[in-house]
């Protein structure tokens, strides 16, 4: 029996409190029978850097108030939602991907931030980001391995040796990419798909936010990526969704014929 997965991915700006877009959506990914959706990052909240106009108040609130639409929705609409959301804590924010089943929900805080000057969510963020890493979000769903990391994680093997380890047939990858950095992502992505035997579905924000000298525009470009390291289904800059079904035996079938995992098997 070939194993099926329907994935899909939103490509939006940042919802606000406003949730009528988020369910015009997801009934329409309910007729197409998704089983599990994936958002993009500073989608259900805002851009960490706007925070500074934000109350602690209000931004609580926006959480919460998502957190109970993803619960309500996954529910009524027989949906997984993976979705980053910042969360409150004593010691400040945290930057986390939650899973939302119709029966639960869990967190995966974010390992590793960007450190840069112009984009320091290492030191915005409260997130224990000098720890031993661990391994990211996993789980399975209709015979598929699934796993989940933050955007900035991508860069890193670490993830990737998890990803082989666990045989992961699904990477789900929420950014917030910009500054024109399309092609350096879709390369990225095409690689660790081919390398890793896996589809690789990546949503990513649209928007924009001002700097002081500069306007970052939140460039879109969702994709699902298969792993023959082809572009599937690519969103470029509009706000829509994509749908797509995934076959186990497309993973299988790569992981056959270039079998790399055999060759490192006993070796490392």
């Amino acid at each position: 029996m070939h194993k099926r997965l329907v994935v899909a991915a939103l490509q939006l700006p940042t919802l606000g409190m406003n949730a009528t877009r988020l369910e015009f959506y997801l009934k329409q990914a309910f007729q197409r029978k998704a089983d599990v959706m994936l958002l993009g990052e500073y989608v259900l909240n805002h851009f960490f850097k706007e925070f500074e106009t934000m109350s602690k108040a209000m931004l609580k609130e926006q959480t919460r108030k998502h957190i109970e639409l993803l619960k309500k929705f996954a529910q009524k609409y027989e949906i997984t939602f993976i979705a980053p959301i910042i969360l409150t804590k004593k010691d400040g924010f945290h930057k986390t991907i939650a899973k939302v089943t119709p029966k639960s929900i869990s967190y995966y805080e974010q390992q590793i931030l960007l450190p840069y000057a112009h984009w320091n969510e290492k030191k915005f963020f409260s997130n224990d980001t000098s720890d031993k890493l661990k391994s990211p979000m996993s789980f399975s769903i209709k015979g598929f391995k699934v796993m989940v990391m933050g955007g900035f994680e991508l860069h890193f093997d670490y993830f990737w040796q998890k990803v082989t380890e666990k045989k992961a047939d699904l990477v789900l990858l929420p950014t917030a990419s910009t500054f024109g950095s399309h092609n350096r992502w879709r390369e990225i992505i095409k690689t660790k798909a081919f390398l890793h035997s896996c589809f690789i579905l990546r949503a990513n924000r649209l928007g924009e936010y001002q700097d002081e000298d500069v306007k970052w525009r939140f460039y879109g470009d969702t994709m699902l990526v298969n792993p023959e390291g082809e572009v599937e289904m690519v969103l470029e800059d509009k706000e829509s969704m994509l749908v797509e079904v995934i076959e186990k035996s497309e993973v299988s079938e790569h992981r056959k014929a270039w079998a790399f995992e055999r060759e490192l098997k006993g070796r490392i």
